[in-house]
């Protein structure tokens, strides 16, 4: 009877726990957007997951990333580069006075014309750049009227207009002549000089006041009057100047063999 007993209350447990004492719990399904329960792992199906890889933030919906802003493109234009300086330039040749020298077309920048009426009498361009400037020189000048070739002018003061002048300077024995100077300005100018020598022979020097080497030419004749027109290309920076002097190297008549001078143009 003790058996059977037994038997029975074994059978009721039996069936009361059936055959799993942990029945599975059901897999929780949340609506998007809805917080994970506590103690709910994460990373599970639909709970909480990102776009990024399979990372999952618990409670948080996927991040929509705003793309970062486009930065504008480097300029891709060819630099600037800074000026240079001038580089020092200094040339000197020698051609022919045309029979009529117009120093207003040809001195557009500035000319100046000497001895019209008396030996100290210096016309130039007015409204000029003022760049030709009479520094003197050795001996005393003197005016002649006899030059082979004819200078005229529209623009001049303080005489305002000449059609036709042979009239110029001269200063006689060796050593004794001119000296001028030509201011710069960084940009290549032209000079046109025009001077002579008269039983004499005459030397050129041009130089710029930044060094380098002086340019020299010769002009000579020992028996009458010989002119020339001297040209000289030059570049300087602003601040800078070419000197000229214009000299009796040798006399071939001992009382007065010369150097003479006319006029002088930039362009």
């Amino acid at each position: 009877m003790g058996s059977v007993t037994a038997l029975a209350c074994l059978a009721v447990l039996v069936t009361y726990l059936g055959p799993d004492s942990d029945p599975a719990e059901p897999d929780l399904v949340l609506p998007a957007g809805a917080p994970t329960p506590a103690g709910y792992p994460t990373g599970a199906a639909g709970v909480g997951e990102s776009a990024e890889a399979g990372i999952a933030t618990p409670g948080l919906q996927p991040r929509e990333r705003t793309p970062p802003p486009s930065e504008p493109p480097t300029p891709t234009g060819t630099p600037v580069a800074a000026p240079s300086p001038a580089v020092p330039t200094l040339s000197v040749s020698r051609a022919d006075v045309p029979a009529e020298v117009d120093l207003t077309a040809l001195g557009t920048r500035d000319w100046v014309h000497w001895g019209l009426n008396r030996p100290e009498t210096v016309v130039r361009k007015g409204g000029g750049t003022g760049e030709i400037r009479d520094e003197g020189g050795r001996g005393a000048r003197d005016r002649y009227d006899t030059n082979p070739e004819l200078f005229g002018w529209r623009d001049g003061t303080p005489v305002p207009a000449v059609s036709a002048t042979g009239v110029g300077v001269f200063v006689c024995g060796t050593g004794n002549g001119f000296t001028l100077s030509v201011a710069g300005d960084g940009e290549p100018r032209t000079v046109h000089l025009f001077a002579g020598v008269w039983m004499a022979q005459g030397r050129l020097d041009v130089r710029l006041s930044t060094g380098g080497a002086t340019r020299t030419l010769r002009l000579e004749d020992p028996h009458t009057t010989h002119t020339a027109q001297f040209v000289i290309k030059f570049r300087v920076p602003r601040g800078e100047r070419l000197s000229i002097s214009w000299t009796v190297e040798e006399t071939f008549r001992s009382s007065c063999g010369n150097v003479n001078l006319q006029a002088a143009a930039v362009r």
